[in-house]
């Protein structure tokens, strides 16, 4: 509980409201209304202002994998701060960025034994575009520059990552973009374009997809293809079997870099440390953030194979590519230490373990008439919302407005649950929880849920 006054609570409302740009926000939503001040958190949980509790479903945006209140992590903090507050990585070094980076490469598939580190995940995608133009250029082939991503997946908000995006109206306010970026299909098998379609002949056609897209761009001019092991944006879509395996061939084939975009899934929220583990593919690059550190410090990475660095290692050669903060020192004891725990803990094998029950509580909402679909792996999931079950028709625009910004967001948090309602494709809501929740966790969310998504469906 809290031991705020209620004149203090309307203060901290106030105040946010006058002056904290909130971000991917409709600030005119809270011009009548007060805003949610978080202030605290313990494991799965996380409190207000007033002091009401409310299960953290989405991991504070797919990021706390060890749960809230972990005195160790800010004890290691503290510990670093008192001794390298900062220095930065530009021609030196410092022992936590050293011992990370070590760290980080023994864990990544492959030969993928190069970190460059940056403070989050729009800078990593950034990152790979820059090194993909780069090697390219090193080594004869300077018109490979374009990028290939798929509809609906969400790479980053700064100008390069955002142009990789494919959600049309996250970008528009901040056209023209970088150039040659192209959109191929994503794996969302709910909507695939064939009902006949069997998970493996989708996974290949949509795979092939992305080979008829490089010879329409012309194979010397695509440097890489983005993907994320389950996309995030639209609703959790994991990948059909076979499908990396084929996109793999593909650009082996093109001589096209695959970056596994790992900003959400790395870091046991499919149960490995890299989607790409457990799809068993090998990217030339992994991209990575957020559960890195739990949140704890921002902090995040370019992970890249051996083969990307060679052309820099030589004579006057250089990646001309910087970012003050990474590799921060107070960031990369964090990490350290977060990952200490996964291992200690064995987080991994926890969501592997958990993660059909996890489904099942989840599977069990299919009985109400809004709900048409529930995917995801690991502990990351999405429940596609529909008007109708038997054809699997969406909302039309104001519908989805009307419910999720009209009801359903503030409905779940009223009710005790923090996740995400969201439209950038079809009307989902997703679902990450901490890597340590349980049974209790999970019949929670599905209790909310039902209540919530019962009285959503009587108001339609």
């Amino acid at each position: 509980m809290t031991d705020r006054q209620p004149d203090d609570v309307e203060t901290l409302s106030a105040t946010a409201r006058d002056h904290l740009w909130m971000h991917f926000t409709r600030l005119s939503a809270y011009r009548d209304a007060p805003v949610p001040v978080i202030t605290r958190g313990d494991g799965c949980y996380v409190w207000d202002s007033t002091g009401r509790r409310y299960l953290d479903g989405l991991s504070a945006l797919f990021v706390v994998q060890t749960g809230h209140g972990r005195q160790e992590l800010a004890e290691a903090a503290a510990k670093q701060a008192g001794e390298l507050a900062y220095f930065p990585i530009w021609s030196y070094a410092h022992p936590k960025a050293i011992e990370l980076a070590a760290r980080l490469a023994g864990l990544a598939p492959g030969d993928l034994n190069r970190i460059f580190f940056t403070t989050g995940g729009s800078e990593a995608v950034e990152s790979a575009w820059k090194l993909a133009r780069a090697y390219f250029k090193r080594t004869g082939k300077p018109l490979k520059t374009k990028v290939l991503s798929r509809a609906v997946a969400y790479h980053g908000s700064s100008m390069g990552a955002l142009s990789i995006t494919g959600i049309p109206p996250f970008k528009q306010d901040f056209e023209p973009l970088v150039p040659s970026t192209v959109r191929v299909p994503n794996t969302n098998y709910y909507r695939r374009p064939d009902e006949s379609m069997t998970p493996e002949r989708f996974g290949l056609w949509a795979a092939d997809r992305i080979a008829e897209m490089i010879e329409f761009e012309g194979p010397d001019t695509v440097a890489a293809v983005y993907l994320e092991p389950v996309q995030n944006a639209g609703g959790c879509f994991p990948p059909p079997p076979g499908y990396f395996q084929r996109v793999r061939e593909i650009c082996d084939r093109y001589d096209v870099l695959l970056v596994s975009d790992e900003v959400i899934c790395a870091f046991g929220r499919l149960g490995e440390y890299f989607g790409a583990d457990r799809y068993d593919y090998q990217p030339d690059i992994i991209t990575v953030a957020k559960g890195l550190t739990s949140g704890y410090v921002p902090l995040g990475a370019m992970i890249a194979s051996e083969r990307l660095a060679e052309p820099f290692l030589t004579g006057a050669n250089w990646f001309a590519h910087g970012i003050t903060y990474g590799g921060h020192p107070v960031g990369a004891a964090v990490a350290l230490t977060n990952l200490d725990i996964m291992e200690r803990e064995q987080l991994n094998r926890h969501v592997r373990e958990n993660s059909p029950l996890f489904r099942s509580y989840l599977e069990r909402l299919l009985d109400l008439p809004i709900v048409g679909d529930v995917r995801g792996d690991g502990y990351f999931f999405g429940i596609e919302m529909v008007k109708d079950k038997a054809t699997k028709e969406t909302f039309t625009a104001q519908e989805s407005e009307r419910l999720l910004r009209g009801y359903l967001s503030r409905a779940l948090f009223e009710a005790g649950l923090y996740c995400r309602a969201d439209d950038r494709g079809d009307p989902v809501i997703q679902l990450a929880p901490p890597l340590t929740a349980t049974e209790t966790q999970f019949a929670e969310i599905e209790q909310i849920l039902r209540g919530v998504l019962t009285e959503a469906w009587a108001r339609l």
